[in-house]
């Protein structure tokens, strides 16, 4: 699905209004893009900064080989406010220890300097290979070319969104407009990513990246919940292949320019229209996926737990076996229930249920129930797991507790892409 059809889905209850622009949609809100020479003639690096200084939340990767920029943003996310994002493609930053310290804290440097601001104004983040050390020289060169074309327009905005990708095939971008009070606000976000997807991000700790903006006015403690809830139920319940990156982060800064009342803000629309742009960028990065050809809607019902549904959900959309069924249009159900049987959760077979369904849809056929395979034709089966995207339900029948998960098929296309992704430049969207 195209980033502009995302709008379909919009509940008409929320009253969200599609606009353009994504990032730059938000009053006092500019981005630029420029190509520098990390990858080979394609935008590789791009800024994006508020006019005023904006609350500021970010969300990391949990993985305990973390890439410099991430270490540098965290620390920065953590405070309350910033101005600044300067972001590169084709190179990740990471595993290039102390030097890449250094590296990241002089783009945030350098990007400070050409916009006026402190360092400490500044985030950074870097997606692409691991392991080689930063070309600085053609960084610092980027920096300069790109802080002269700020601006706000649905142009820059794009060029942002393509700056940041890798291995993606195509950007990825949204906003949406609503009403908090009197006062009309603004969300709009870009992101990258199509492998290594996993993400597993919190707060203290090819790669998924996440930009949002808002000209809401909030208090900077309330952003970063905000923001939390938001990544729980989108961001970190998508996988393409189970692999958690080293650079894996999503960054949000609120300007306040909307003049909302701060006291409507607890009682607004805010955190929906957040969860909204979240789950809709996020479900572009697993159809936009290494090789998807699926997308997969896994719902795991009636666990003993919260944590034993996640594990259910996680062990079925992760497994290689399912997946690859998924590419075949296959409904395979016994690789379905081999998955729950070694997953963390508590499984009793003779309870489990396993049906499925077209997107959205209450009408779910069955496969298995209560332990036994059901009497449903094959073919029936195979025509809703055949289609581009269908949904999967798993009901465990041992309590109360549901999750889902986003999840894209394993096919032939993302072997081969990835059996030569360290020494194929091409591969990094170059």
């Amino acid at each position: 699905m195209r980033a502009h059809e995302a709008w379909r889905s919009i509940p008409d209850k929320l009253k969200f209004k599609q606009i353009p622009g994504s990032i730059c949609a938000p009053r006092g809100f500019k981005a630029a893009a420029v190509f520098c020479g990390i990858k080979r003639r394609k935008l590789d690096l791009a800024l994006i900064a508020s006019d005023v200084p904006a609350a500021v939340a970010g969300m990391f990767t949990t993985n305990q080989v973390c890439a410099a920029p991430v270490k540098l943003s965290a620390q920065r996310a953590a405070k309350r406010f910033a101005q600044a994002i300067i972001v590169n493609s084709g190179n990740a930053n990471a595993c290039t220890g102390r030097q890449g310290i250094r590296d990241a804290k002089r783009m945030a440097e350098m990007a400070a300097a050409a916009l006026k601001l402190q360092a400490s104004d500044v985030l950074v983040c870097s997606t692409g290979r691991i392991g080689v050390p930063m070309p600085m020289k053609n960084v610092e060169r980027g920096i300069r070319a790109c802080a002269p074309l700020l601006a706000r327009s649905v142009t820059s905005a794009r060029r942002a969104a393509e700056a940041i990708l890798t291995s993606d095939t195509r950007r990825k971008e949204i906003a949406v407009e609503f009403t908090i009070g009197k006062s009309t606000v603004r969300i709009g976000g870009v992101c990258k990513g199509a492998g290594m997807i996993q993400p597993r991000m919190a707060t203290l700790n090819a790669t998924m990246l996440a930009f949002i903006t808002t000209d809401v006015a909030i208090e900077p403690d309330l952003l970063k919940r905000a923001l939390r809830v938001a990544v729980a139920q989108s961001f970190n319940r998508i996988t393409v292949d189970g692999d958690m990156s080293t650079n894996d982060s999503v960054i949000m800064l609120a300007n306040g320019l909307a003049r909302n009342s701060k006291f409507e803000i607890r009682n607004s629309k805010f955190q929906e229209a957040l969860n909204f742009v979240a789950l809709e960028l996020a479900k572009m990065i697993v159809r936009d996926g290494e090789g998807v050809s699926r997308f997969v809607t896994v719902h795991v019902h009636g666990a003993g737990s919260g944590v034993e549904a996640a594990a259910a959900a996680r062990a079925i959309a992760n497994s290689p076996l399912v997946k690859t069924s998924w590419c075949g249009g296959d409904p395979n159900w016994g690789r379905i229930l081999c998955a729950l049987g070694y997953s963390d959760a508590k499984v009793n077979e003779s309870r489990v249920d396993v049906g499925y369904a077209k997107p959205g849809s209450r009408k779910i056929l069955f496969a298995f129930r209560r332990g036994r395979p059901t009497n449903v034709a094959l073919k029936a089966l195979s025509k809703i797991s055949a289609a581009q995207e269908f949904d999967l339900h798993v009901h465990l029948h041992l309590g109360r507790a549901d999750f889902t998960m986003y999840a894209g098929d394993l096919t032939e296309n993302y072997v081969a892409f990835n059996r030569r992704y360290g020494s194929d430049p091409a591969s990094l969207g170059g």
